[in-house]
């Protein structure tokens, strides 16, 4: 994961203005980012994951599996809409049980998210922002 992690992280940054949050987990990932051209973030990330699949499938003898198969957008509504999706990314991998602590997992933002806020203002945060049933479906 740590090499499509990298690959991930440049993609983004080349194709967005800003990346608030972002996790990878071994069969999914999640990036809350800020972009001019959702269309154009879209297609590299679809060429990320074609390298990857071709790559991948290499490794395992497999050719043709389908390795990607689903892209959403999402358009933040608002501050608190905003909040939660950064704690529904970083709470990704405790959701999926990889994890019991967010700042356990090492393929996420969770750690500069800590270090730029605070335990306590992030603790204050999720209390004020909690997830209820946000992305209720999204990587099931």
């Amino acid at each position: 994961m740590d090499h499509f992690s990298a690959e991930l992280l440049e993609v983004l940054a080349n194709h967005t203005k800003r990346v608030d949050a972002w996790v990878v987990l071994p069969n999914h990932y999640h990036a809350l980012v800020l972009t001019d051209s959702c269309p154009a973030l879209l297609h590299e990330l679809g060429r990320l994951h074609g390298r990857c699949s071709f790559r991948w499938n290499g490794e395992d003898e497999t050719r043709g599996r389908k390795v990607w198969f689903n892209t959403l957008e999402r358009q933040i509504a608002g501050d608190a809409h905003h909040i939660a999706a950064i704690h529904y990314v970083h709470h990704n991998p405790v959701k999926h049980g990889y994890v019991k602590k967010w700042d356990e997992w090492k393929w996420s933002s969770v750690s500069e998210y800590l270090e730029r806020l605070g335990r306590e203002e992030v603790a204050r945060r999720w209390k004020e922002y909690p997830l209820l049933n946000f992305g209720a479906g999204w990587d099931d």
